[in-house]
């Protein structure tokens, strides 16, 4: 078995079997397929897709490149959630804690940033000392602990996918339904965990443009996951704009601990709530979803839920002050403004100019050797549906390097539209897939 033949089977839209698929996922995990037609491999998959069978096929194979962990001494479910990436989509650093003070155990193994979208290792590791990268035996001390550890993909853990994840960023393949599949489902069942939330973001800011591209998306890992034997629902959220008002791993993690004071922008709140009363749904830890919406509020209203995060952060070895104090997380040493050309009122946001724009500051990846500036990034100060003055900022840049804002002043200045008349407001939860209990 050769990987060109297999390159070329699947550019004349063949079927691979378990076995081809099988040969290259080794391939790929043992280094005997270089990256050059791994990565032709994945384009051929971009152009002509994948059935079902190399869907399932390849997950396997992906979550069987390595170790999946078992948790037979904790005494509550263990339940995640994954989010396709988006523009300022920060909820992991809320939920995570909200949900493990809740009483369920959240062992959430998450990645970078991908393309235009911010990763969650990225935003953690602006906290500064914050440890990623735990061995598994540190990581379920932690988990023990607090009931919550964050981190990185170890080496043990679906390493098939590791090397996937970094070519598809860099290599223009990262918006495949099937291999966004493949991926978050290999390394969400290697977590051994019961329950699974999924969110998967459509619109402009989202890899899936589409509504009904997001459902086909969601309805293919739900079926996966089903099949897997994990509890999972798919949640349809709206990314036709940015999530909350700040884009950048620092600034992201500033306005996750608002929110966990109870303060923050309210579209990033209630889908935090939404996300974390799914969870604590699925984790048994109450009888209907809207008894886990309170369940929710009542964690970040008492202070339990920042409390957690404090605890995750000390445990992995960073700054617990900066729950307290965000002042003490990385800064940009200059910004500048975005004006509105003329009055009016917001109309849209093009929530992925506004995360290259991000990237082009140093916040992002455009090669997968690119070191991340935490610093850097964009705050809203207006969003769809607002009211704008001429000369009314419309946005913040937070830069650290003049060589790198003329461009992304460029996009930025492009990505706000101004009509005479607020736009319709869309509903942020737009459908909910896989799930037949009650809400």
């Amino acid at each position: 078995m050769r990987a060109v033949d297999l390159i070329r089977k699947k550019r004349d839209a063949a079927e691979l079997s378990r076995e081809e698929i099988d040969f290259l996922i080794e391939g790929v995990t043992r280094g005997r397929i270089p990256d050059y037609q791994i990565a032709a491999w994945l384009m051929a998959v971009i152009w002509r897709g994948m059935s079902n069978a190399e869907v399932a096929a390849l997950t396997e194979a992906m979550l069987l490149s390595g170790l999946v962990l078992a948790w037979p001494d904790l005494p509550a479910p263990k339940v995640d959630k994954h989010s396709t990436g988006g523009v300022g989509d920060k909820t992991s650093l809320v939920i995570a804690p909200v949900v493990a003070a809740a009483g369920l155990y959240v062992p959430m193994i998450s990645g970078r940033g991908l393309g235009h979208t911010g990763g969650t290792l990225d935003k953690l590791e602006s906290i500064p000392g914050f440890n990623v990268n735990l061995e598994l035996a540190d990581f379920r001390r932690v988990l023990e602990k607090c009931r919550c550890a964050l981190i990185g993909q170890t080496p043990e853990i679906a390493p098939a996918d590791k090397k996937l994840y970094a070519l598809r960023d860099v290599t223009a393949t990262v918006e495949s339904p099937y291999l966004i599949c493949a991926s978050i489902m290999s390394k969400k069942m290697a977590e051994g965990i019961d329950a699974l939330v999924l969110d998967v973001k459509t619109g402009h800011g989202a890899f899936m443009k589409n509504q009904s591209d997001a459902e086909y998306l969601a309805e293919l890992m739900v079926e996966t996951g089903t099949r897997m034997g994990t509890k999972i629902v798919a949640l349809i959220t709206d990314m036709e704009q940015p999530l909350g008002r700040k884009v950048g791993n620092a600034l992201e993690v500033e306005e996750c601990i608002e929110v966990l004071h109870g303060e923050g922008p309210a579209d990033l709140r209630a889908l935090c709530y939404e996300l974390s009363a799914w969870m604590i749904f699925l984790g048994k830890r109450t009888g209907s979803v809207d008894e886990g919406r309170k369940l929710a509020a009542e964690m970040i209203a008492s202070g339990r839920a920042h409390d957690t995060f404090r605890e995750i952060i000390r445990l992995q070895g960073g700054d617990e002050g900066v729950v307290d104090d965000p002042s003490r997380l990385p800064h940009a040493k200059h910004t500048a403004r975005i004006d509105a050309p003329r009055a009016g009122f917001v109309t849209a946001i093009r929530a992925e100019d506004v995360g290259v724009a991000s990237m082009m500051l140093g916040g992002g990846r455009e090669k997968k050797e690119d070191s991340v500036d935490p610093a850097v990034g964009v705050t809203l100060e207006k969003k769809i549906g607002d009211k704008v003055e001429a000369g009314e900022n419309l946005c913040t840049v937070h830069y650290n390097l003049d060589s790198r804002l003329v461009r992304a002043v460029e996009l930025l200045s492009q990505s706000f539209e101004i009509g005479e008349k607020p736009p319709p407001r869309s509903p942020l939860v737009r459908k909910i897939i896989g799930a037949t209990e009650t809400r």
